[in-house]
């Protein structure tokens, strides 16, 4: 498991691929500058990280999303680091619990991209969650279309295997369209 170290090191070194990335970049560091450890906690109520896992077939043709529960559109998995600083660790785990599925690969050995995302306030679990941001790191998977894989419940309604020449189809949020195509494009770059 890293520690809070290496993966400041990691963002730190983590190139940028595009000026509004530059910008991303440089917030998420003001922020861990800021709250330090306790940015790694979604209890650090301005802003916390998250991660997301853009998993792919093997035939690179179809993305594996789910349709989620507070936002009704179809998007990728993921989730908070809860106190957790390996954040390729935290994307292994979302990605298995929910989805189930038990056999992935990464691509590569860090995140893929980088983004700061703004969550609108929304209830959870009986609850209501303020506006904030999370500070996402993307990794990117590969996986085999014809394993097992089941909802989550309380995360989402629906996941499938989706065409990623499609995606305008299943995702309503439109500046997640953006953020998708974006690692699209890295990844077929990278293949």
């Amino acid at each position: 498991m890293k520690t809070y170290r290496q993966t400041l090191l990691e963002i730190k070194q983590y190139a940028p691929q595009n000026d509004l990335e530059k910008q991303e970049k440089l917030l998420i560091l003001q922020a861990l500058q800021s709250f330090k450890k306790r940015t790694f906690q979604r209890t650090n109520l301005p802003c916390h990280i998250s991660v997301s896992c853009f998993v792919l077939n093997y035939q690179y043709n179809k993305v594996l999303f789910a349709c989620h529960n507070i936002y009704k559109s179809y998007g990728w998995l993921g989730g908070h680091a809860d106190g957790i600083y390996d954040l390729a660790y935290v994307a292994k785990k979302e990605l298995q619990e929910e989805s189930c599925l038990k056999n992935f690969q990464m691509i590569g050995d860090t995140f893929i991209s980088l983004e700061v995302l703004d969550v609108m306030p929304h209830l959870k679990n009986n609850q209501m969650v303020p506006a904030h941001l999370h500070l996402n790191f993307t990794y990117a998977f590969l996986a085999d279309e014809n394993l097992d894989i089941q909802i989550k419940p309380d995360e989402n309604s629906k996941i499938n295997w989706l065409d990623i020449d499609k995606l305008e189809e299943y995702v309503s949020e439109k500046k997640m369209l953006t953020i998708y195509h974006k690692i699209w494009q890295r990844i077929k770059k990278a293949i």
